[in-house]
């Protein structure tokens, strides 16, 4: 019996360790290779096979500031100067969450979403989180604030379907993601806490108050 249990321990030991390995060789590749395809964007493909997916990449100096200043004030204000976690907005996150008695908000930087959409999937566990928190990690020491800002906007679901600020300034304005206005920017922005249910319902309130909220500290992000 030891003998088994010994050898399943091992077993998930060199699991765990093939799938750090794997995470760390993608994040080397993809640091200098566009992304053409995420574990959220595969798992999209199997759910909908028949669905046609958006997404098309561009390169950091093609997308509009104004979109970059959007996303970082709508889900990152701190992205610049932390190290892919930010301990301030967690506690907020958590205290938050303690008063209303379930969880309305994350904390998650910019650089963990990323890693959860490069990696993981959507479910909350704290497996996921955990492993998150390694990619998030391993992504922040291997790649720039630029290169991590760069293939989170190119990646980030933005509709059903719909990937990617070039994708989704195509489909909801018909124009490059270079062109976008400021109330463009701020616009797809603020669909990022829930994509596929502001854009069929762009009237909510608590999108119209994302929309107020990015637009007035839209002017204080910094971006890389």
């Amino acid at each position: 019996m030891k003998t088994l249990i010994r050898r399943i321990l091992m077993l998930m030991i060199g699991l765990f360790l093939l799938i750090q390995l794997w995470i760390f060789l993608s994040l080397c590749w993809w640091k200098f290779n566009d992304i053409n395809s995420t574990m959220f964007m595969r798992i999209d493909q199997w759910q909908f096979p028949d669905a046609v997916q958006r997404h098309q990449w561009r390169d950091y100096d093609q997308i509009s500031d104004q979109f970059k200043r959007a996303v970082v004030a709508g889900e990152d204000g701190k992205f610049v100067h932390h190290h892919g976690f930010d301990i301030d907005g967690m506690t907020a996150a958590l205290e938050r969450n303690k008063e209303d008695g379930e969880i309305v908000a994350g904390g998650s930087t910019i650089s963990q979403q990323l890693a959860k959409n490069l990696f993981l999937y959507n479910e909350r566990s704290f497996i996921r989180k955990g492993q998150e928190a390694i990619a998030t990690f391993m992504m922040e020491s291997l790649w720039s604030k630029q290169r991590i800002l760069e293939t989170y906007m190119n990646s980030v679901e933005l509709g059903e379907h719909i990937y990617g600020v070039e994708a989704a300034s195509r489909h909801y304005f018909h124009k490059s993601s270079a062109n976008l206005t400021r109330e463009q920017a701020i616009f797809l922005a603020a669909l990022l806490p829930n994509p596929k249910y502001y854009q069929k319902h762009p009237n909510d309130p608590k999108f119209k108050f994302r929309k107020r909220f990015i637009g007035k500290y839209i002017r204080y992000s910094e971006i890389p």
